[in-house]
C-alpha cells in the first residue's frame, strides 16, 4: 500500500467544484471538503462552532466558507471565523489527492481546535 495518503477516502477530487462544498462522514462525524475560488481543496469540521448548522450548505467565496445559518464566515486554512457570531475555530484536518481520489484524515487536525469526539 505504499504512496496511499493517510486518512479515509471520502470522494473523487472531481466530485468537488470549485467554490463548492461536499459533506462527507468519516466514521459518523461530518466533515466538509471544500474547493475554493483558486481549485484548491480543503477539508474541515462540517458544523458551525456557534451554532449546529451544516458549513457544506453555505457559500464559498475565496478561501472562506460562510454558514448559512447566521453568516459567520471560517477561513479554510486555518478554521478560524472571520465574523460574528462565531467565535470559536472549526477543526481543519489533513487532506491529500492521490490518483484523483480525496483522502481526509481526521486524526490529524491541523489547527488548535478540538479534534473529533475530544469536545
Amino acid at each position: 500500500m505504499s504512496g496511499i495518503p493517510q486518512g479515509r477516502l471520502v470522494c473523487a477530487a472531481a466530485d468537488v467544484k470549485v467554490k463548492q462544498a461536499l459533506r462527507v462522514l468519516i466514521d459518523g462525524y461530518p466533515v466538509a471538503v471544500v474547493r475554493d475560488s483558486d481549485g484548491e481543496l480543503h477539508a474541515l469540521g462540517d458544523t458551525c462552532s456557534h451554532e449546529d448548522y451544516s458549513l457544506s450548505e453555505g457559500d464559498v467565496e475565496d478561501c472562506t466558507i460562510e454558514c448559512w445559518g447566521h453568516g459567520s464566515q471560517f477561513d479554510l486554512l486555518s478554521g478560524e471565523p472571520l465574523s460574528l457570531p462565531a467565535f470559536d475555530p472549526v477543526p481543519v484536518f489533513a487532506l491529500a489527492v492521490h490518483d484523483g481520489n480525496v483522502y481526509v484524515d481526521i486524526a490529524t487536525v491541523l489547527n488548535g481546535a478540538p479534534a473529533p469526539g475530544t469536545n
